[in-house]
């Protein structure tokens, strides 16, 4: 039934309801009962200084309180009755919560590299993340992806993907300039960014919960016609030439390798229940955080892809997803990132996906801006298409 309302009740000067004459808000579009009430001084919030917020792009440069600029009074409004959104993210008019920022966010820090990061069909939340560099002719691609089965593993994967980029951001070291020094300098760096992001993700653990949070990681940097990659859990780094045959650079960590490696075909074992179990990844009791590490020289050009499981749940082979580079029908990174997450929704969308890419040898011809998008975040899941990965 309605609400009971006084003789003295006053009429909002915005929508019109009656409210008490006490309110100091209307209780049907949540504004404020004083006529051209001046707009609040907007303060920054701790969040809003955290660099894991959902407003900066996890590949930004940290920004200090004082030197972020006033965060905009304005929301967009509800996207179901044009109602206002309240600052807990709640149209006031009609209760629905309005989408997160980290439900779907691309970056682009050049025109030969960027990212796409989306929640999917399925999962309530995006528990990836990816962060992007770009230096001249550099760049480093890193995408973690939270484990589905564990708490806060959005939080997780955030913390680590910053932590690690900030490891890779400079050039790798060369070594004594044998191959085998620089091999072991370049080992050392990427142990290092795993390190950073497993303590990254042990210290967003606050309180003793029975499955922390943790996450996978997988990074890639191209320097030259070098790509150098490591991987923890079953996020994957490709290499997939515009002419010739893919390769899948890294190696899972999760019990479908473990079948591989004792014979299973890897579409059998990749649909087997505890597929996507993984056996090791960064945070608590993880049996060690020490990456597979390797590289490979690019001799054509073509597409680095580091991806989440959402992606390859639905293209594990490098002729399928080579397919699907053709299929995008674009030589822009933005534009094929996009038809790759726009593929895995259309073939389930079971879980979220991340997509970042680097184009290797000839650059894309098309002019785009080199700006990250406003939405830009960091986010992604890890879960298999029945529901969720988990620990093995």
């Amino acid at each position: 039934m309605d609400a009971h309302v006084s003789d003295s009740a006053t009429t909002c000067p915005h929508c019109g309801a009656l409210n008490e004459a006490a309110s100091k808000f209307c209780e049907s579009c949540g504004k404020s009962m004083t006529p051209d009430a001046p707009a609040a001084t907007p303060t920054l919030t701790a969040s809003e200084a955290n660099p894991l917020d959902e407003v900066s792009p996890i590949s930004a440069v940290t920004v200090r309180p004082g030197d972020r600029p006033a965060v905009e009074a304005d929301r967009a409004p509800c996207l179901q009755c044009g109602g206002v959104v309240d600052d807990d993210g709640y149209c006031t008019q009609c209760g629905t919560k309005a989408p997160s920022p980290r439900d779907h966010f691309e970056e682009q820090p050049a025109p030969w590299v960027a990212g796409v990061c989306d929640r999917g069909i399925r999962h309530t939340r995006n528990e990836d993340a990816m962060a992007l560099a770009v230096d001249g002719e550099r760049a480093v691609l890193v995408v973690c992806d939270g484990v589905s089965n564990c708490v806060d593993s959005d939080v997780a994967s955030l913390a680590a993907a910053k932590a690690a980029l900030d490891v890779l951001r400079p050039p790798l070291p060369k070594g004594l300039g044998v191959p085998e020094s620089v091999a072991a300098a370049v080992t050392k760096v990427f142990t290092d960014a795993a390190a950073a992001g497993n303590k990254a993700v042990l210290e967003t653990v606050h309180d003793d919960v029975p499955n922390p949070p943790s996450c996978t990681f997988v990074a890639a940097v191209l320097e030259g016609t070098t790509v150098h990659y490591c991987g923890i859990g079953d996020s994957r780094v490709y290499l997939l030439p515009d002419a010739g045959g893919g390769q899948i650079l890294t190696v899972d960590d999760s019990m479908a390798q473990v079948l591989i490696m004792g014979g299973t075909p890897r579409a059998e074992a990749e649909a087997s229940k505890q597929a996507h179990s993984i056996t090791k990844w960064l945070g608590k009791d993880s049996p060690d955080v020490v990456p597979r590490v390797g590289q490979v020289e690019v001799t054509g050009p073509g597409w680095l892809l580091a991806c989440s499981d959402g992606l390859w749940n639905y293209a594990s082979e490098p002729d399928a997803l080579q397919a699907q580079l053709q299929a995008a029908g674009s030589s822009e990174p933005h534009a094929i990132a996009t038809h790759l997450v726009a593929f895995a929704n259309k073939s389930g969308g079971q879980d979220n996906i991340t997509v970042a890419l680097a184009r290797v040898g000839q650059r894309p011809v098309e002019e785009v801006s080199t700006s990250s998008t406003s939405d830009s975040s960091t986010v992604g899941n890890n879960a298999a298409p029945d529901g969720g990965e988990s620990h093995g």
